[in-house]
């Protein structure tokens, strides 16, 4: 009833809301994109996306269609790895953003364990600019990881905006620095935030810094300032900071996956765990409203 490819490209728009971006990372025509998602939607007889000349929208049954995707080519792809008795093996060194702990990931990773049984997963969680830095460096074979808008390395996976955020009592006086809750140097969100306030002409300290995710949320629940993060990963017991609160606007972050193709070895399971990523969906199943590219 449901074409594995009709999914794919399914999958592709509702983690980007692009159709462009989509055709960008399944190598095909925006005709032929929007071509499989209105079979799709023909096969399903619902409307998967709300979409005009600005934006696209997952649908409440567009919701409901992610979960039976994913579980159908999750199948599909066991089916043929098992006929064709194709099995990975080898040592693949995965570098991941913290901000993928509040996603799939873990999920995704259990999954893919799973399926490749006999490749050794060595896994490092670090600050996105030090993945970046790593992979350079040949450290590691697959990056997913923040990038700033316009770095025209890795794969797009999703992309949001950096809203501040902090504590539901925390009030910031207007004559004073703002008070930055922030991950050491070098963080991407960091910067942003510097260079943001920067250009305003605000003047900002640094109230606290820790490179642990779960070290600035402690600090932002506990009112020590504010921190600039994913609107579509808020933490619980944290709140978007409001507009009266004067602070600027921090712009967009993408979330991408970065090969490493200078070790053959580890091209096979880092493609791998690629799919398993972007056809899984790392991303907030109901976060905030992402802005469509």
């Amino acid at each position: 009833m449901y074409e594995p490819a009709h999914l794919r490209t399914f999958l592709a728009v509702a983690q980007t809301l692009s159709f462009t971006q989509a055709a960008r990372r399944l190598g095909l025509r925006q005709s032929t994109v929007s071509q499989h998602v209105r079979r799709l939607e023909d096969a399903a007889g619902r409307t998967l996306f709300s979409r005009d000349t600005h934006s696209v929208e997952l649908t409440e049954d567009g919701e409901a269609m992610l979960g039976f995707a994913r579980r159908i080519l999750e199948a599909h792809e066991q089916a043929a790895a098992f006929f064709t008795g194709t099995r990975l093996r080898g040592r693949l060194r995965f570098g991941a953003s913290e901000d993928f702990v509040l996603t799939r990931l873990p999920e995704i990773l259990e999954r893919f364990r799973h399926d490749h049984p006999e490749v050794d997963l060595e896994l490092t969680v670090e600050l996105s600019g030090t993945l970046h830095e790593q992979l350079e460096a040949g450290r590691l074979d697959l990056v997913l990881a923040k990038r700033r808008a316009g770095d025209p390395r890795g794969q797009l996976v999703w992309h949001d905006r950096l809203v501040w955020i902090g504590g539901e009592r925390l009030r910031l006086d207007p004559g004073r620095p703002v008070p930055l809750i922030v991950y050491p140097p070098p963080g991407i969100t960091r910067a942003l935030a510097l260079e943001a306030l920067e250009r305003e002409g605000r003047e900002w300290r640094v109230a606290c810094t820790s490179g642990s995710l779960n070290g600035l949320v402690a600090a932002a629940r506990a009112g020590l300032g504010v921190m600039a993060h994913s609107r579509g990963l808020i933490p619980p017991g944290l709140v978007r900071v409001p507009d009266r609160a004067g602070l600027p606007e921090l712009g967009r972050v993408d979330f991408v996956l970065v090969h490493n193709r200078r070790r053959v070895s580890a091209q096979g399971p880092a493609d791998a765990l690629a799919a398993a990523v972007l056809a899984g969906g790392v991303r907030p199943e109901r976060g905030g409203r992402r802005e469509p590219v």
